[in-house]
């Protein structure tokens, strides 16, 4: 048993806090308690009684909100943090898919996989589905699985390879074997999924992979509507053979026609936005402004930190600018003006909590502040932020306002794993040195290659013509001296 565990004795009290429930009726409760007890919420309201020995933290001037949920991450890139911060989605694929991806061993993907781990709770990330394509072979997969479970979070597999083709590796026994070895089924600390995307082929090669998750009863996620990659033909093809089904998750889904919206719709399908990484890299609009339009449930991501950040501060923030910046063009288009927002602050932090609860199958196990649901819970509150205070909108601080250095406190399964501000039980000097071995690793594979993988060409600029430049230019103003 850790320190942590041993201190919290019987339970844990959040005392004073604005409670973001995200109940059914998204209550926000002023100046309340949360009682945890174990793994669960035991209790929320004022003034609470709470058994001889709890825990008490101060969350006044703070905000107890559920546990963030990322559908969407590439854990296994994040020792490349920031390496590809000027590429496009072309570049990417390139190093990722065609080039280096291929040398990356399993203590690669370990070393990524855990400081991705730590990064999210951190960051009050309290389950992230780890879109695992680097998977070349099952010992890789041990690695990625390894590293999860070294980690105090919640987390979800959803297992890739890039590599080869998704009927190619699904139907291979070693790894049904890995599946039965490695994943329990209910586990809600440790779910699976199958990631692999859709080409659009008509002979629809994938069928045998959809074909193995429904016989192991794993969801599928899969890159949708990504501009020059997966298209309307993948949905189509997906639902037509009856492969669209509640359970499956469209990463992306930027760049779809109409039909492809319905037919996810119909089904219900949900749709994890990566705004930040849609915006620079291309794979399309950033969707939430048409999801809206057609009711499908939206949940968050914040895809690799190859190129972007590891949080949901960032990812909810950009998706609200993003949707609200798409509703005034489309609106100036037509010589209109938009006077009031549709899409609001509450209903993102909902996209990045129940809605990633929901899309993961988890909404009777986490996603808000509720008796009897999972104790992931984060408290954001920085006495030292300027920032923090007036705590006026709830929903608008954390949205607009709080970032990574505001998030005081993180519970995952009852266990408190950062505190004070202070990661708990995660031991950031051994990811530090277990990634330093793979840069080091990765540098003398590419050589030279290096620092032109990082920088890539900048194309020319040509300046417009002014008509307002003029070669010769004296003004009517003297100046004295």
């Amino acid at each position: 048993m850790s320190a942590a565990q041993t201190e919290q004795g019987p339970g844990v009290v959040f005392r004073g806090g604005t409670v973001l429930t995200m109940d059914d009726e998204r209550s926000v409760l002023r100046d309340a308690d949360v009682l945890v007890v174990g793994q669960q919420i035991a209790a929320v309201g004022p003034s609470l009684e709470v058994p001889e020995g709890t825990l008490e933290i101060d969350a006044s001037r703070g905000i107890v909100m559920p546990g963030m949920i990322d559908t969407h991450r590439h854990m296994w890139q994040t020792a490349m943090r920031g390496y590809g911060a000027d590429w496009t989605l072309t570049q990417y694929f390139v190093w990722y898919y065609l080039s280096y991806g291929k040398v990356f061993r399993p203590e690669d993907i370990y070393a990524g996989n855990l400081l991705s781990g730590i990064e999210a709770l951190d960051a009050g990330v309290t389950t992230t589905v780890d879109w695992s394509h680097g998977l070349q072979t099952v010992e890789h997969a041990d690695a990625a699985v390894d590293a999860l479970e070294a980690v105090p979070g919640r987390f979800v597999l959803a297992y890739g390879n890039i590599q080869a083709g998704p009927w190619e590796w699904s139907t291979k026994p070693e790894f049904k074997n890995f599946v039965s070895r490695r994943i329990t089924s209910g586990d809600d600390m440790l779910g699976f999924q199958m990631a692999f995307d859709v080409t659009g082929d008509p002979e629809f090669p994938e069928r045998a992979a959809f074909e193995v998750a429904r016989d192991l009863g794993a969801p599928v996620t899969t890159h949708a509507g990504v501009w020059g990659a997966t298209s309307d033909d993948g949905v189509r093809l997906m639902h037509e053979n009856g492969f669209a089904t509640p359970g499956t998750i469209y990463v992306h889904a930027t760049s779809l026609g109409n039909d492809s919206y319905q037919r996810i719709a119909a089904t219900g399908g949900t749709v994890s936005v990566a705004t930040e990484s849609e915006q620079s890299c291309g794979q399309g609009y950033p969707p939430s402004w048409v999801l809206r339009s057609h009711d499908i449930p939206v949940s968050l991501s914040m895809d690799t930190s190859v190129w972007m950040s590891g949080d949901l501060f960032s990812a909810m923030r950009a998706t609200l600018g993003a949707d609200r910046s798409r509703e005034h063009l489309e609106a100036h288009a037509k010589g209109n003006t938009v006077t009031n927002h549709h899409l609001r602050a509450e209903q993102v932090v909902g996209w990045a909590t129940r809605g990633g609860a929901r899309a993961l199958g988890l909404d009777d196990v986490v996603g808000s502040v509720e008796v009897g649901k999972k104790a992931d819970l984060v408290l954001i509150k920085n006495d030292d932020s300027p920032a923090m205070f007036p705590l006026l909108n709830p929903y608008g601080q954390i949205v607009l306002q709080a970032q990574r250095a505001d998030v005081h406190t993180v519970l995952v399964n009852g266990r408190i794993v950062k505190r004070d501000h202070r990661l708990v039980d995660s031991d950031l000097e051994r990811a530090r040195s277990l990634v330093e071995s793979t840069v080091d690793y990765l540098q003398a594979q590419l050589g030279e290659e290096w620092d032109k993988g990082m920088n890539p060409d900048v194309p020319e600029t040509e300046i417009l013509d002014n008509p307002y430049t003029y070669t010769e230019y004296k003004s009517d103003v003297t100046h004295g001296g």
